[in-house]
């Protein structure tokens, strides 16, 4: 009788997982990732651990700056192979598919439970092998960090291992989300013991997870008011910025923020800004009232969105195609999902809900916010994906909107009781609210 044919899915689930080939990782990592796409970086390590105090199995925890934190956190530990924990969508693209096989990389659904993760894990460590982490479960969106995802101390403190710090600095500049073209500049990245097993076992996981967050903050525009480095961007350094800054500061219309070259600038009032090759914002008169930096940009849109999703009725509406993994075989062209529908998305204090098409057929789905507290991105911000009605679903608006929608999901979550809270107010000094305006 013939064997029914794998899914894709299956044939990830059969792998067994254990620390990658010691000399095929070498051979990638120092020749590959080293020698050819480290070569227009400038990138520098300050490591204050002993290896040699780390034979046996650890964690890596860092924070997810960008797309390129494979080569930052990988570097530091060779000669010592390392399992890399990524996205499972990322698995289904072609590019990726087969080196992502080879090095053995751990799939993980975003913001979801996966105990398959969990497992896998476990059969690594049984092996003396090393993972490395992102506890934010995505790459950053506005150049700094966002909370780790939901149960990320528990996990630490249920494999009692080792724990060390990778924080990357600088890194969000050369890969930002907002433009997929790499802009070469410098990145520093820091590794420090952070946990022994000793403190894991005494402390309680949300003081771990606290500690987690505290340890991997960063927001690249604050430490490069400093460190005042450079960055090459092959189009213009605010290409594409808009689609993440959306709300204007001064007259507050949204999505009329346009960007190209060096300049951001409201089409509405005229409020605008240019920004410097370090990521400075520079307004363009003396009228114009431009945040610190884009960070403070973005944050300044997260209140006005608390704010609003606090008015009666409010709702965020949105056209949308309707993006899946494919069943069999890959993604081809560096594609995230195949358009399979279309249909209209909907987001308020029910929660969310998609109305539309889904290979032909209506289908529709709901979560509710408390189930849903972020969503991810696989590559720049046109998109975003979750794993919420139990499978993977990608969306495209028709409009420039993604940022918004994942801040009202963020602050919906919130709202309504979700667990995945935001940063104390401790951190509020990296959340500053004061302007830049000339003299």
């Amino acid at each position: 009788m013939k064997q029914a044919r794998l899914t894709a899915h299956e044939k990830l689930c059969r792998r067994k997982l254990r620390p990658p080939n010691y000399l095929i990782y070498n051979i990638l990592v120092r020749f590959v990732v080293k020698k050819l796409i480290m070569k227009n970086l400038d990138v520098r390590f300050n490591s204050s651990i002993d290896m040699r105090d780390y034979a046996g199995p650890f964690i890596v925890v860092s924070n997810h700056a960008s797309r390129l934190d494979y080569i930052y956190t990988s570097l530091p530990f060779l000669p010592r192979p390392v399992n890399f924990v990524s996205g499972y969508n990322e698995f289904f693209r072609s590019h990726l598919a087969f080196i992502f096989r080879l090095m053995r990389v751990i799939p993980k659904k975003n913001f979801v439970s996966d105990l398959y993760t969990i497992r896998s894990m476990k059969h690594v460590f049984e092996k003396n092998g090393c993972v490395i982490l992102f506890p934010e479960g995505m790459s950053s969106i506005s150049g700094g960090n966002q909370p780790s995802a939901i149960a990320s101390g528990k996990v630490l403190k249920h494999f009692g291992l080792p724990v060390v710090r990778v924080k990357i600095k600088g890194g969000y500049f050369v890969s930002t989300k907002f433009d997929l073209t790499e802009r070469p500049g410098r990145v520093e990245v820091d590794i420090d013991p952070l946990f022994t097993p000793g403190q894991l076992a005494a402390l309680p996981d949300d003081e771990i997870q606290r500690l987690l967050d505290e340890a991997i903050l960063q927001d690249d525009y604050e430490w490069n008011r400093t460190a005042r480095a450079a960055y090459r961007a092959k189009d213009g350094i605010a290409t594409g910025i808009h689609t993440l800054l959306y709300r204007c500061p001064k007259c507050g219309h949204e999505f009329e923020m346009r960007s190209s070259g060096d300049e951001i600038i409201c089409l509405h009032c005229g409020n605008g800004a240019k920004l410097t090759d370090a990521y400075e914002l520079i307004p363009l008169s003396e009228s114009s009232i431009i945040p610190r930096t884009p960070r403070v940009w973005y944050d300044e849109q997260r209140r006005a969105v608390c704010e609003w999703i606090r008015s009666e009725g409010w709702e965020l509406r949105e056209r949308v195609k309707l993006g899946v993994l494919p069943r069999y075989g890959y993604l081809k062209d560096q594609k995230t999902s195949e358009i399979v529908g279309e249909g209209e998305l909907v987001l308020n204090d029910e929660g969310l809900h998609y109305t539309g098409t889904k290979g032909g057929e209506p289908w529709s789905f709901s979560v509710r916010p408390e189930n849903l507290p972020t969503y991810g991105m696989c590559t720049d911000i046109t998109r975003f994906y979750t794993f919420a009605p139990g499978e993977f679903v990608e969306f495209y608006p028709e409009r420039e909107t993604v940022a918004k929608w994942f801040l009202a999901t963020e602050e919906n979550h919130r709202k309504h009781g979700g667990k995945w809270t935001d940063f104390p107010d401790t951190y509020e000094k990296l959340r500053a609210e004061s302007y830049d305006t000339p003299a």
